[in-house]
């Protein structure tokens, strides 16, 4: 009879907030042999959980004094090798990945109950999302050079497209991830840039999986995060700016009162690039998102400006709501 390898379910979660207008993920220390960063993870128990949303819910309360909003499923990474080494007698760790979004008061801003838990801005992990100030130099110094040599050091002979596998080649991942030879940039394409980094082993997480003992640039591409964490990171962002076009999500992250450019601040932050103002508002009030409140805020040092809050009767006339908004 052969004994089947032991498995348990883990639960990771991006847990996003903003905080001055930057996007942040709360972290944990990872393992000591990766002497890195970890998103928050607890065990799913079946006996005490009904689900894994709850148990997730559950040990995020108890351990960080965090009540979630929303929260969504990401995806189950449960590749060989993530958590295991040969030979590793413990149980092959499978791990659901969830995007969970929550508000920032002052009282949570303190040292969070995880242990060295740590709120960072997420554009510290994956530098070259962050377009609100420019294209980022680390694209053109760095990342895109090293890209273009391993490129040319994989074989172009195959189509485009494989016909049987449908995969993309080096040079068409390139193109259409980092939106070079006239392709565009898309912003939700965060996971795609990362698993092509990591293919090109610019990333250090490839070293701490084995692939290799170091990687093909000298210049650290972002904080690395334990295991394949970064990669749960990267989907939580791309699933957090696609779900901002179609849904009003954006408002589990704003406080219950807030000024349109605390709102429009916000937007940029998580999709990484400006967005034009007046665009932004004709869009904000065409789609009745928000209503005044009647009171003002002087925070902004000028004018006071106008405050509103998020119209949660609009879930129930148009759940597929969200900010289809244009580049600044």
């Amino acid at each position: 009879m052969i004994n089947s390898p032991a498995i348990e379910i883990g639960l990771n979660a991006a847990i996003v907030a903003v905080m001055d207008h930057q996007p942040m993920i709360l972290c944990i220390p990872g393992a000591e042999h990766t002497a890195s960063l970890a998103l928050p993870s607890g065990p799913f128990d079946p006996p005490a959980h009904r689900t894994m949303e709850l148990g997730l819910r559950g040990f995020v309360e108890e351990q960080a004094s965090l009540k979630l909003g929303y929260i969504e499923q990401l995806y189950t990474f449960g590749d060989r090798g993530r958590h295991q080494t040969p030979g590793d007698p413990l149980p092959h760790m499978v791990s659901v990945g969830y995007l969970a979004l929550t508000q920032l008061s002052e009282e949570k801003l303190g040292p969070e109950k995880f242990t060295g838990g740590k709120w960072k801005n997420w554009y510290q992990f994956l530098p070259w999302e962050d377009w609100r100030g420019g294209k980022p130099v680390i694209l053109d110094e760095v990342i895109l050079p090293a890209l273009n040599k391993w490129v040319e050091t994989h074989s172009e002979k195959s189509p485009k497209l494989n016909p049987r596998t449908g995969a993309l080649s080096p040079s068409a991942r390139l193109r259409m991830a980092f939106g070079l030879d006239g392709a565009p940039w898309e912003d939700e394409l965060v996971l795609e840039r990362y698993e092509l980094l990591y293919s090109a082993r610019l990333l250090e997480e490839v070293v701490f999986d084995g692939h290799v003992s170091t990687t093909n640039v000298e210049t650290p591409l972002g904080i690395t995060m334990m295991y394949d964490h970064r990669r749960i990171l990267a989907t939580a962002i791309s699933r957090l700016r696609s779900k901002l076009r179609y849904r009003p999500v954006i408002f589990e992250l704003m406080t219950s009162e807030f000024t349109l450019l605390d709102l429009q601040l916000t937007a940029e932050s998580i999709f990484g690039r400006p967005v034009h103002k007046q665009n932004f508002r004709r869009t904000v009030e065409k789609a009745h998102l928000v209503e005044a409140t009647g009171a003002t805020s002087l925070r902004t040092g000028g004018r006071p400006a106008a405050l509103f809050r998020f119209r949660r009767d609009i879930i129930e006339e148009r759940p597929m709501l969200g900010l289809r908004v244009g580049r600044g």
